[in-house]
């Protein structure tokens, strides 16, 4: 259940995030649902992997090099989702900031506290 709403409350940042940001354009609710999984399967395979062999640059930049291959890894959901665009670096690096900082946010939000 808690994973399902994890990726609702992705799809929903994933949304708002596209009507901030010029240059990242969703087409409709299923595209949003759709670019979550997506983004979300790139991230937890490709995603990590990177993150992993990039770690020593990540340490010298003081974990600001994330973000860019969270941008990288959103330009690459783009190329795979119908209805889902992201047009060029900056856009992304922009929409992968903002993304972090809503979807953190609309989990605080709506998320219930696990239960010990």
């Amino acid at each position: 259940m808690r994973l399902l709403l994890h990726w609702l409350i992705s799809a929903l940042a994933l949304w708002i995030v596209a009507h901030f940001v010029p240059g990242i354009y969703v087409s409709g609710p299923k595209a949003a649902l759709i670019a979550a999984l997506v983004i979300g399967l790139i991230n937890a395979t490709l995603g990590l992997v990177l993150k992993v062999i990039t770690f020593p640059l990540t340490i010298l930049t003081l974990g600001l090099f994330w973000f860019v291959i969270n941008a990288l890894m959103l330009e690459l959901a783009a190329a795979f989702v119908r209805g889902f665009e992201v047009r060029g670096f900056f856009p992304a690096f922009i929409g992968a900031i903002l993304m972090m900082i809503v979807s953190s946010i609309l989990q605080w939000l709506l998320m219930p506290k696990k239960q010990q």
